[in-house]
């Protein structure tokens, strides 16, 4: 095989890999963007500490909107919030898990759901 060759089919290899990489790190990066976006601002604007959040997880979700990430505070294990986070964060839904629902968590007293904008 002669080293054009070579060095073709190294650049094609590479290009493959590339095509499939791309948009597996995208949605990484973009999870990982969201989840951060949300603790920036549920420690920074609503005064939360790290202490009180259990979890934040970027989500990448097949309707829209396509990034969002899931919060679960320490004091409401079971209970998930999920936030928005294109320009402004909002909380735009929660669930109660059938743990949360077994803790006790009922829609009428959960400490975290945010007023609307």
């Amino acid at each position: 095989m002669s080293l054009w060759r070579k060095r073709a089919a190294y650049a094609l290899c590479t290009l493959i890999v590339l095509l499939i990489l791309t948009p597996v790190m995208y949605v990484q990066v973009n999870k990982i963007i969201y989840a951060k976006r949300v603790s920036d601002y549920l420690t920074g604007t609503m005064g939360y500490t790290k202490q009180e959040i259990a979890s934040v997880k970027g989500v990448w979700g097949i309707v829209l909107p396509k990034f969002f990430a899931v919060v679960e505070f320490s004091d409401e294990p079971g209970v998930e919030y999920t936030y928005f986070a294109h320009n402004d964060v909002l909380q735009i839904s929660y669930s109660i898990t059938p743990e949360g629902r077994e803790n006790g968590f009922r829609e009428s007293r959960l400490k975290h759901v945010e007023p609307e904008r």
